[in-house]
């Protein structure tokens, strides 16, 4: 019996490695003869920083920036594959939402300033290619704090710079060019294939996860589709594609400042992970993630294992804090099994609390009802 543990991190209770180990060691206490293999895994969220270095063997690069605020100052960081001269950063290591108080979570006014500052001292240690983990920032500013960081200017129609943030982009009139330079090969690693506008773009999806309220999120709607306007009639760049709405808008931000391309960030750390050698003999793989929802099936870690796992013939089961997809919907997916570790009568801050013990206990009720009678 092979089995693939390729687990997401649960956020805010264990790390993805953290939770393949006590899967692992969870399958081995019961079946000694089993061949188990972790795989630990990120989508361009929370960790993938962390998950590619280990797989291309990086070092990280301590910088201090701007925080998500203006007035937040935070030590941040990027990892730094030296054999490859590239730089992986994650957006929420400077603008991220858990980096700005809670009390003070507004995305008129949080900035990815500081990740700009980040991909500037990756661009001077001589990075030729930027892998930018999107997921996790507390920002809707369509990028354009990060390209101000790197010289870009956006102006209003008295031609005076605007304040940080998504509100200002309102009143947005004109982007001017920094001078020329040669930019690394930049690519945005998507959580998510979310468009930049409409009822499922980054104001109205993700502005109320980071604090909007209904009248912010008016707001920054009309601030990205002015965005999105001045970039296509001044620099004559099309933005809107799937991914383009990403850490509020910044995927969108990425291709028209930094010439940068979208890609689905579970496929390429799947590929730099060489996980798909692994499945290619596997019995199982088991996965899972904090939430096993809709969006699970759409560009995170679960929806990416489950299709590589289908093209491999090998049956995946999903071990996550909550399910809320019906069966019917997950086995459309490939899905074989999915089981909380939340159960009826458990308070989320009960599971979050307990969640290495809840996975022990649900590795074994999967193979009680799985590979035992394999």
């Amino acid at each position: 019996m092979k089995i693939i543990v390729a687990f997401d991190s649960f956020k805010g209770s264990i790390d993805a490695a953290s939770a393949c180990r006590v899967v692992r060691q969870a399958i081995l206490a019961r079946r000694k003869d089993a061949k188990v293999i972790d795989k630990p895994m990120a989508d361009g969220g929370e960790g993938t920083t962390r998950i590619l270095m280990q797989a291309l063997q990086g070092t990280w690069i301590p910088v201090q920036t701007m925080g998500p605020l203006p007035d937040v100052t935070v030590d941040s960081g990027y990892g730094w594959v030296e054999a490859m001269q590239t730089a992986i950063i994650e957006v929420a290591a400077s603008s991220g939402l858990t980096l700005a108080p809670e009390d003070r979570r507004n995305p008129l006014l949080t900035t990815t300033f500081g990740t700009g500052e980040l991909i500037r001292h990756a661009i001077g240690k001589g990075a030729r290619k930027i892998l930018l983990a999107m997921g996790g920032s507390a920002t809707v500013d369509g990028g354009t704090g990060a390209a101000s960081a790197l010289g870009w200017q956006f102006l209003d129609d008295k031609g005076q710079q605007l304040a940080p943030g998504g509100g200002p982009l309102t009143h947005l009139s004109a982007i001017v060019k920094p001078p020329p330079c040669t930019w690394p090969e930049v690519v945005a690693l998507c959580d998510v294939q979310n468009p930049l506008l409409g009822k499922n773009g980054a104001a109205q999806v993700f502005g109320p996860q980071k604090g909007a309220t209904p009248e912010m999120v008016r707001v920054l709607e009309t601030g990205l589709t002015r965005l999105s306007s001045i970039i296509s009639n001044q620099l004559g760049i099309r933005i809107e594609q799937p991914g383009a709405g990403a850490a509020g808008g910044f995927g969108a931000g990425c291709m028209a400042f930094f010439g940068g391309r979208l890609m689905s960030g579970i496929h390429v750390v799947m590929h730099e992970c060489r996980i798909e050698e692994a499945l290619a003999s596997a019995d199982w793989v088991v996965t899972g993630e904090g939430s096993f929802d809709r969006q699970s099936l759409q560009g995170k870690v679960v929806s990416g294992i489950a299709g590589l796992a289908a093209r491999h013939g090998v049956r995946v089961a999903v071990l996550a804090g909550r399910v809320t997809l019906a069966e019917s919907e997950y086995r459309k997916a490939g899905i074989e099994m999915a089981i909380p570790l939340q159960k009826p009568g458990m308070t989320t801050a009960e599971a979050m609390r307990d969640t290495e013990k809840l996975l022990k206990e649900r590795t074994v009720e999967w193979m009680e009802l799985a590979v035992s009678c394999h």
